[in-house]
């Protein structure tokens, strides 16, 4: 699937994002009857990778993420385009999934965190990980290699495939292939015990 909306609602998400924009009152909820299918999907692909037992279900993720992204009452959301607006998603998510790992991890008795195995022949789904160490590594990824970071983001915690990772950074696959075998062996790097 080489992009997350077939054409026809490229053309309604871009329009509905220019509106959103200029302030069109019903602009929203277009959006989100737009959006909400593709929304759902990468939050049921991001919690596929989650422990069983995880309470936040895909669901309550995308509404936490739309939240975060449009709920400011006091500031009219901008997103220069699709791209934009699905990435701006997946960040959310991430930030959401992290928040709920912490407040999982405070509540555990001692709060401590596992080790990450990277395993550099799984596919981004497949990887076993503590969102927390994840997360962690992949901020300070993000400071020296912003684009690459964007393919962990967006293949890990969005769960999207190398296919529509590559057509929303508007890179090749080959690209998002060869950034996420970069940013695993990076990442591993840091998150090895003797590293921290």
């Amino acid at each position: 699937m080489p992009d997350p909306d077939p054409p026809p609602a490229r053309e309604s998400v871009t329009r509905a994002l220019a509106e959103l924009s200029s302030g069109r009152p019903d602009a929203e909820r277009e959006l989100l009857g737009l959006v909400y299918d593709e929304l759902r999907r990468l939050a049921g692909a991001r919690m596929r990778n989650q422990d069983e037992g995880h309470t936040l279900q895909p669901t309550a993720l995308v509404h936490e993420a739309y939240l975060r992204l449009l709920g400011k009452p006091d500031a009219t959301p901008s997103f220069p385009d699709r791209r934009h607006f699905y990435s701006c998603a997946a960040a959310a998510m991430r930030s959401i999934l992290v928040d709920h790992a912490r407040r999982a991890a405070a509540d555990k008795r001692g709060g401590g965190q596992r080790r990450v195995t990277w395993n550099p022949d799984l596919a981004a789904g497949e990887l076993e990980d503590d969102v927390l160490l994840v997360n962690d590594a992949l901020a300070l990824f993000a400071t020296q290699y912003p684009r690459q970071a964007q393919v962990i983001e967006l293949l890990f915690f969005a769960g999207l495939s190398v296919p529509e990772a590559a057509a929303m950074l508007d890179v090749s696959e080959r690209t998002v292939k060869r950034d996420w075998r970069f940013g695993k062996s990076w990442m591993l790097a840091r998150m090895r015990p003797e590293s921290r």
